[in-house]
Order: C-alpha cells, then structure tokens, then sequence
C-alpha cells in the first residue's frame, strides 16, 4: 500500500480525443483519479457526471485553464488593474468551483497572472525584484481570500501553483506561493507544486518541498521537457523520495504533453517509474 494516489489530467488529452475516448484508453492503466480541465462554459457537468460515473474513475480535482493554455486565457487576470477584467477572472474561478463540486472533486488549482504594464521589470529575464514582488502580492490576497471563501462553501481547496517566469512573473516558487498564502490565511488554500515549473525556478526540489510541507496539498509531474517521467532528465527518485519524508499522502497528477497517436505507451511507462520510485523509497523509510 502506498502512500501517494495517482491522478492526470484531461486538459492533456483536449485536443487529440473527447474525454469519453481518453477515459476508454486511460481507465485501464492504474491511475486512480483524473482532473478535469477548466472549461465550466464549455462543457456539461451532467454529461460528464455520467460519463465518469461509467467509467468508474473519479475527478479529484479542476485544472483551472490559465494564460496560453486557453482561447479564453489572457481574459483570465486576477491581478489586472481593470476592474471588468477582475471580475471576469474572479466569475471564472467561482464557475471552476461549481464545476469541481458538481464532479465530486475537492481542488482547484489558481494562478497569478497580471496586465504586462502592472509592474516594471526585466523582460528579457522575466524577473521582478523581490521587493516589489511583495507588494504585488499583496494587491492578490485579498481577491484571493474572497475566493477562498467563496470555495470554503463548495467543499473545494483553492491550491496557488506557482509557474515558471516565461509564463507568468508574478508567483514563481515554492517561496512566493507560501508567501501569499500565509496571507491569505484560509486552512482550505494551498500550494500545488509542479515539476516542469520547478526545474526551472527552484534552486533545489527538495528544499521546495520541505518549505511547503505545511500547506502542499497536490502535486503535477511532468519531465523537464514537459513529457511523462521518464522521458527527459529530471531525477524524479529525488522528488519521491522528498514526498515521502514530508509524508505527503496527496495525489501526484501526471501533466504532461502526450503524442496525438500511440501515448498509451507513455501513460503505462511514466506512472510505473513513479510508482516504482514510491515502493523503492518506502521499503527504506524509516516512520
């Protein structure tokens, strides 16, 4: 028996096949939840409600659709200094919240994104100094404590993911996320840590993990080039073995971009290597 659940999310699977196709293919291998995309205008609860119900797999959480990721993405700016624009982001997190409660899920994940004239920074680098990110910060926690209420109703944790500087330089580590969220104070808003943004940001993954043990609530794999473990060089045996000292006992949630034909490979590869990591690491903890 381990100590992780194991989840991936639909968001990957969006435009290669209907979610009915993916949960077809996926059902099959061992993963033991998925996460649905963010798209609550475009998609019916009901409609999935039954077709998860089917397929006997369930949601453990929404993949709020930020930035590129989406059509409807540059609209979504909790940060932006027009007001209309705000409330639009914040109508979008609390529709996510409906859309994960109406699925049975208990998390969705948020992140900070801005107008490009909020902050004057260096855009070749995307960095803002540490100063000056701290109050950028505090112009979220207030937008971000509302919400958190707002999802306190619905049974749902609200998890700030940080992300790497080229997609968004306000909120980019371990350090920043827990930061805003000792701020915003609420016991359901948390911190979801993401590996591909890790490789990138964090000067040690298991530094990031330690400090974040107290609010770390989910987990996104991916491998640095945004493949499933395995299939690029990020030393995934570190990370589990980090999880497992802090005893985390969450979900780790694969998020990775797959091939359009022939993935079921790459599905069945990246969760057995983490898994096989899980059961090497417990045999030589020490609780």
């Amino acid at each position: 028996m381990g100590l992780f659940k194991y989840a991936i999310t639909l968001a990957s699977f969006r435009n290669i096949e209907a979610v009915e196709q993916t949960l077809n293919r996926i059902s099959k291998f061992g993963y033991d939840a998925v996460e649905m995309y963010g798209e609550p205008e475009k998609v019916s609860a009901k409609d999935l409600i039954e077709l998860f119900n089917s397929h006997q797999i369930p949601v453990c959480g929404v993949t709020g659709m930020w930035g590129s990721i989406s059509e409807d993405g540059w609209k979504r700016k909790l940060m932006s200094i027009d007001a209309g624009m705000q409330e639009y982001a914040k109508n979008y997190v609390k529709q996510c919240i409906q859309l994960c409660h109406s699925l049975g899920g208990t998390k969705l994940n948020i992140c900070l994104f801005a107008d490009d004239n909020l902050s004057i920074y260096d855009k070749t680098h995307r960095a803002i100094p540490e100063e000056r990110k701290a109050t950028l910060h505090d112009l979220a926690v207030p937008i971000l404590s509302e919400l958190s209420k707002y999802a306190s109703d619905y049974g749902v944790g609200l998890l700030l993911e940080p992300l790497n500087r080229y997609s968004t330089p306000y909120c980019n580590t371990a350090h920043d996320a827990m930061a805003i969220a000792s701020k915003v104070g609420q016991e359901n808003f948390g911190v979801l840590l993401d590996t591909f943004h890790m490789n990138i940001e964090e000067d040690s993954f298991d530094d990031a993990i330690l400090k974040s043990k107290s609010r770390l609530r989910h987990m996104h794999f991916a491998d640095n080039n945004r493949k499933l473990p395995g299939y690029a060089h990020i030393d995934f045996r570190e990370i589990v073995t980090s999880l497992v000292n802090i005893k985390y006992d969450g979900y780790i949630s694969f998020e990775p971009i797959i091939p359009k034909i022939d993935y079921e490979t790459q599905l069945k590869r990246g969760l057995q290597l983490v898994k096989s990591h899980e059961e090497a690491v417990l045999q030589k903890a020490e609780f």
